[in-house]
């Protein structure tokens, strides 16, 4: 075992120094000039009272300066607030650190602005299945304008880790189980986020959580994460690096510990990757108390991690103080150095002169912006139109879809109504009762010739106190104490006078995010028993799903006509459910992860390895990688996604099959929309290296082009592929591709593909 670890730990070395390249210390020579200048002046205690991030805590406006916070602010002692509201207490506390500190240095003031910030965008799992990178860098531009207009500058976004276990809870945060999608969404947004950092709409993107904080072990929130380097480089790490060469601003550390490090104490992932080979300018923030928590994992007392953690590349500490506490008596004993204090101190500097605070304090507290920019009619209108992009149709079995305006519909389910849950988790900046509930937005898109009825049905779940825990932060689920048949034959009552029901059933908003895992990932039971009432009916069925996380619903998707997904649709949900519904969008959205049967499949993942003994025929054989009991297929496949039309592609055409070195391939398919109506469809590329000096994937996402066409019209789509396409991280984690045999494959999604080989050789 120690010759082993001693193996891979001179391997990572070798890989650094050859790839290593020093960070810049050049750039802008006056930002560089004003900082050293300042930092001459700065004592010890100032420049470690930059490192500290505190919270805000309850800060009235007009009493800022009577805050504890605001005492440690005059003495230079704190770096930048965090989740601190409006523009009036912003300007409170900013006018403390400019006007009464000895060297009047801005604050920096950030907040979880996850996916919108009062105008809430769908969750992020829910976004990245629209598969367009223009509406994610919108929905972001528009974070990013709020945000701003109400003195913010800084988020806490976005969060690029790779999840394949839907048992974790932050799956819903993140942009689902591909690295190469991942990158595309890590870019998009963190270009609307910051544009070029010098508009007032500018803020700056923190690219979480870095790193692999999404391979917790049993998909349990915080749990540790073991890798190989070779998986981490092909699989878990290029998004945040898409994220660095976008030009992040910042970067979190995660909470977990990576091979036995915790990522905050890692001065390999912090510096020599990070920084070294990835050439990241910017500064790294922990996680909320991430360095005080080094301490259960069993790295010692507050000062020895923190002194670990600032040695490792950490510039700012969050919340937990020990940097503030710690870090000069670790001077004084040699445990850290001055270089190091100047690094992290130089880093926090260096991002408020590229945000434009210390020519303007203030830059970010115009209260006309706050009173015009936010939540604004405009801003509401974008979100419903790219919530409706996010959905994606899973079954509809007989055409049920699109509804008919008209006649009588029966609205059933403990989410039918309930405003609250409609921008899911992470949404700290909303305020609920401005949301749109499924049942506002269906009598709003129906209008006075449709009858709504409506019943809940059924509680979320039996279990008040499962309820409790999974309605926090203000979003109540309504228990009813009555038994659950009378419950129910509420809901039959007006589905028997109904001409269709539409069925909103799922989770709650808070039954993902963070400390949200689950070992059941089914529909609760409460809501099973509900729907396999109302389908006993014999009335046509539309499920309508919320969820943050890919749910294992065969039993469902086997009895059920419809499944529309709808995530949590953001700000005016509601009403993008109801356009959906009664078709004035068609359904377009296309799942970024794969839902298993149930969960004794997890982690089920498009883009798994071969095995040396795979399944190739039916289901079952012996001595054969598969199950006793269930097949290994998924309910749907990454890249999944119905429409209200169909859509055709004719065989694959290669522009070549014999290829050397650096010559293009074009894959062309002709894709047909000959269904009725106009809709989108996404043409997705897929490479396989079938032979390779380490073990390659089944399949990899290389490309997809989004089309809109009319009904009846076929149109050539190309892909031009390159030896780029093809290059991977081998054993001694050289990035490079290898000659051999490659299957081309293009489809609607990662399962259904047209495929051709080629030889491509150096």
């Amino acid at each position: 075992m120690k010759a082993s670890t001693t193996i891979i730990a001179l391997l990572l070395l070798s890989f650094t120094t050859a790839r290593a390249q020093s960070p810049t210390t050049g750039g802008d020579p006056k930002m560089n000039a004003f900082v050293t200048g300042l930092m001459a002046k700065m004592t010890l205690e100032e420049k470690i009272g930059q490192l500290n991030l505190p919270g805000a805590g309850d800060i009235t406006t007009g009493q800022a300066g009577n805050s504890n916070i605001a005492k440690k602010i005059e003495q230079g002692e704190v770096g930048g607030l965090f989740n601190i509201k409006s523009v009036a207490k912003i300007k409170e506390v900013q006018r403390i650190a400019v006007e009464k500190s000895r060297l009047k240095i801005p604050l920096i003031f950030g907040m979880d602005v996850i996916h919108g910030y009062e105008t809430v965008f769908p969750i992020p799992l829910g976004l990245s299945c629209s598969w367009d990178m223009e509406e994610v860098e919108k929905s972001a531009r528009v974070a990013a304008t709020e945000a701003s207009a109400d003195g913010i500058c800084w988020t806490f976004s976005p969060m690029v880790d790779i999840a394949r276990d839907p048992r974790w809870g932050r799956i819903a945060e993140g942009n689902g189980e591909d690295p190469w999608l991942g990158s595309q969404i890590a870019k998009a947004m963190v270009k609307g986020y910051q544009g070029d950092l010098s508009g007032k709409t500018d803020i700056m993107a923190c690219v979480k959580h870095y790193a692999l904080y999404g391979a917790a072990e049993a998909g349990r929130d915080y749990n540790t994460t073991d890798m190989s380097p070779v998986r981490m480089f092909n699989e878990y790490l290029p998004p945040y690096q898409a994220a660095v060469d976008a030009g992040a601003g910042s970067i979190m550390a995660s909470f977990n510990d990576i091979n036995g490090t915790p990522a905050t104490a890692n001065k390999w992932l912090m510096t020599d990757v990070l920084r070294h080979r990835w050439g990241f300018k910017g500064f790294v923030v922990t996680d909320y108390t991430g360095i005080n928590e080094m301490t259960a994992h069993g790295l010692g007392d507050l000062q020895t991690v923190s002194a670990l953690a600032l040695k490792a590349g950490i510039d700012m500490d969050m919340v937990g103080e020990g940097f503030l506490t710690t870090v000069k008596k670790s001077l004084q004993e040699g445990k850290v150095t001055m270089a190091d204090i100047d690094r992290a101190c130089k880093k926090v500097l260096e991002a408020k002169y590229k945000l434009g605070l210390f020519a303007d304090p203030f830059k970010y507290c115009d209260e006309k912006r706050a009173a015009t920019e936010i939540f604004t009619d405009a801003n509401r209108s974008t979100e419903r139109q790219i919530a409706a992009d996010c959905f994606v149709l899973l079954k509809n079995q007989g055409n049920i879809l699109p509804l008919k305006k008209g006649g009588t519909i029966a609205l059933v389910g403990p989410l039918a109504d309930n405003k609250e849950n409609m921008p899911g988790t992470w949404s700290v900046a909303a305020d609920f009762s401005k949301s749109i509930s499924l049942l506002q937005g269906l009598k709003d898109v129906a209008g006075d010739g449709t009858k709504i009825l409506y019943s809940m049905g059924s509680n979320l779940d039996a279990d008040s106190l499962f309820e409790a825990r999974a309605g926090m932060f203000g979003k109540p689920l309504h228990h009813d104490s009555r038994p659950a048949a009378e419950i129910i034959n509420d809901a039959l009552a007006i589905a028997g006078q109904a001409d269709v029901i539409v069925a909103a059933l799922g989770e709650s908003a808070e039954m993902t995010g963070e400390a949200s895992s689950r070992t059941n990932i089914s529909i609760p039971a409460a809501q099973q028993a509900l729907l396999k009432a109302l389908l006993a009916t014999g009335k046509p069925v539309v499920l309508v799903l919320f969820t943050g996380r890919p749910l294992a619903i065969k039993w469902e998707n086997d009895t059920t006509p419809a499944i529309l997904n709808v995530w949590f649709g953001g700000s005016e949900a509601g009403h993008a459910i109801a356009d959906v519904l009664f078709g004035a969008v068609n359904p377009s959205g296309k799942l970024t992860t794969t839902w298993p049967q149930n969960v004794g499949q997890v982690p089920l993942y498009y883009n798994h390895m071969n095995t040396g003994r795979p399944l190739e025929g039916p289901w079952f054989q012996k001595f054969r990688s598969n199950y006793l009991d269930v097949s290994n297929d998924p309910v749907y496949p990454f890249g999944y996604g119905l429409s209200y039309t169909h859509f055709t592609y004719s065989d694959l055409s290669l522009s070549n099959t014999s290829l050397k070195g650096d010559q293009q391939l074009t894959a062309t398919v002709t894709v047909t929309n000959d269904g009725s109506l106009e809709g989108k469809e996404v043409v997705q590329l897929y490479i396989r290296d079938l032979v390779g000096s380490i073990t390659r994937p089944v399949s990899e996402l290389k490309g997809f082009q989004k089309l809109d066409l009319k009904a009846g019209e076929s149109r050539q789509v190309s892909f031009t592929i390159t030896p780029k396409d093809l290059k991977f991280y081998n054993a001694d984690l050289k990035y490079d591709w290898e000659s051999g045999d490659f299957i081309i494959m293009v489809g609607g999604n990662s399962r259904d593909v047209k495929r051709a080989k080629v030889n491509w050789s150096k």
